[in-house]
């Protein structure tokens, strides 16, 4: 076996200095060196079908050898069952049936290398692709439920048959293994669409949807039945929406996945949002925030009475933001209680309400009960009606410092919708701190952005020089080019873009009526403020994001 160090550094050109880092990681949390080097970005997943083979001294599969594979004969070897699961796939029978050819995505596989041992097998390993092994994966499980019918109208026998294909290998194999890729490409979403007999697979990444699968029409209502019931749903409904929950460990990791059922006249649209709880830092660092806006809102936070509100569609981050604020003054002297639908993070010494509409605890009846608790700090997940907001308004003035949503474009037209709903004029004006309009922006990725060649056109074409002006700032525009560490999007990971409204007294003097947007935005920019494009502007001006990528969020 070679040294795995200089092998890492000469083949792979992994850095000495990355190498010294992920050595103490490793040292602390434990875990294999290549899949901390992977989670860095010092080593591209692609290449370790490669690095297998070199420190373990295996062949690998080649193109010619896949194509050959025959995968009715694979479907017939018994132990393929159980391998299936690991990512090994048994590909024939050798010597009179006492050894068998296997390739592996992961031959370091624990799990599949202690039933090898249990079950005494011989066997000659070879090392496969990731997509290698996928693709045969696939084959395997559509010839596995090739039994059941692609009908949406099951009798009592084929739901029951459904009911155990939803537990059998096939199903569970595929579904563990899209929900395995979705996190390793950093999804925030998983969503499975009917097309036709078939389910189209998108992931959802940095806020973009991108189509990475087909699931085969076979393997359609196994993969949906499986998900209703891991999540509790009823699995004969298929006429009404549905929502439920799963919860799983992930490499000692805890993950909340939240599912989302939507008939189609086509079939169910399954949407999976994961919620990883480590994988979230709730510090005001993390937000990205401009120095002055962040300025701002500690002062603002930092009140013991009034509202704060955040605006923004779904999304852009507002829950994130919202947590990170309550985070920042949470101690022992602080007593804060939100109101979530539904609670997606657990957050230490927080006390967090769900809310249960379909027994009439919604956000107005929560807020009436959990006053008579004597917080100092509530946050509700959202204003949705007059009675929400009156509430909120009054617990602000009777000395609560209040932090919720509300769903504008911008941060002006959040009184817009609060007086649509019904809330009084004066009740907004005497309680209202400031409103937080959010955005999530594409970051460029640091391995390979290069300067912006048409930088010059683009200052002139977006007026970027007064505003890198007044911001004391160079102009150093970015473009996107793409790289095996940012999937060859050019980008990598989100920050956020900020409108910031201070509702002092010069915005509560100006008229509630239509003209009210306009006059604060011209307002709050004579004193300083900028727009969620401005924002954008000044992060594209700083190397952080780029243009275009403004425009399509802001613009």
């Amino acid at each position: 076996m070679m040294d795995v160090n200089s092998l890492l550094q000469e083949e792979f050109q992994v850095s000495q200095s990355d190498l010294d880092k992920a050595a103490i990681f490793q040292k602390k949390y434990a875990g294999r060196l290549e899949h901390i080097l992977v989670n860095m970005g010092s080593l591209s997943e692609d290449m370790l079908p490669q690095y297998y083979a070199k420190i373990l001294g295996l062949t690998l599969l080649s193109s010619e050898q896949y194509q050959a594979v025959d995968i009715n004969k694979v479907k017939q070897i018994d132990i393929n069952k159980q391998l299936i699961g690991f990512d090994w796939i048994a590909l024939d029978r050798l010597n009179e049936d006492q050894k068998f050819l296997v390739i592996a995505g992961d031959p370091l596989s624990a799990d599949a290398n202690q039933y090898i041992s249990q079950q005494q097998l011989m066997i000659e390993l070879r090392v496969a692709s990731d997509e290698q092994i996928q693709a045969l994966k696939q084959q395997y499980q559509e010839i596995e439920v090739n039994s059941l019918p692609v009908s949406e109208e099951l009798s009592d026998v084929e739901e029951d048959r459904l009911r155990e294909l939803a537990g059998e290998a096939p199903t569970v194999n595929l579904l563990n293994s899209l929900i395995s890729r979705a996190l390793k490409a950093r999804a925030s979403d998983m969503h499975l669409e009917p097309m036709g007999s078939r389910y189209r697979v998108r992931f959802r990444i940095d806020g973009v949807l991108k189509e990475v699968d087909w699931i085969p029409p076979r393997m359609r209502l196994p993969v949906a039945s499986r998900l209703k019931i891991l999540s509790g749903m009823d699995i004969a409904e298929k006429r009404r929406p549905q929502d439920g929950k799963i919860g799983m460990k992930i490499s000692n990791e805890d993950l909340d996945i939240r599912v989302s059922v939507l008939p189609l006249h086509d079939g169910e649209s399954i949407v999976m949002r994961f919620l990883r709880q480590d994988a979230i830092s709730y510090s005001m660092e993390m937000l990205g925030l401009s120095r002055d806006i962040e300025k701002n809102i500690r002062e603002d936070i930092e009140k013991t009475a009034g509202v704060i509100l955040l605006t923004g569609p779904t999304g852009s981050g507002k829950t994130t933001s919202l947590y990170t604020f309550l985070n920042a003054i949470n101690d022992e002297t602080v007593k804060i209680i939100t109101l979530e639908d539904p609670v997606e993070y657990q957050l230490e010494g927080i006390n967090q309400v769900q809310i249960q509409s379909s027994i009439g605890f919604d956000f107005s009846a929560g807020l009436r009960s959990i006053v008579r608790q004597d917080p100092d700090v509530i946050m509700l997940g959202e204003i949705r009606d007059k009675e929400t907001a009156q509430i909120a308004m009054q617990s602000a003035l009777t000395g609560h410092l209040v932090f919720s949503t509300v769903h504008t474009n911008d941060a002006s037209s959040a009184y817009t919708r609060l007086l649509d709903l019904g809330a009084e004029e004066y009740l907004l004006n005497a309680a209202i701190v400031s409103i937080i309009a959010q955005r999530l922006v594409r970051k460029l990725c640091s391995h390979c952005s290069q300067p912006d060649e048409n930088q010059q056109q683009n200052i002139v074409k977006y007026a970027l020089q007064p505003l890198a002006d007044t911001y004391g700032t160079d102009i150093r525009l970015h473009k996107a080019v793409g790289c095996e560490h940012c999937s060859n999007t050019g980008y990598r990971g989100r920050v956020g873009i900020i409108e910031y409204l201070r509702c002092d007294e010069a915005i509560k003097a100006l008229p509630k009526d239509e003209n009210f947007p306009s006059h604060a935005v011209r307002l709050n920019q004579e004193r300083g403020g900028r727009t969620l494009m401005q924002d954008g502007f000044i992060k594209a001006i700083n190397g952080q994001t780029t243009i275009e990528e403004v425009i399509r969020v802001a613009g």
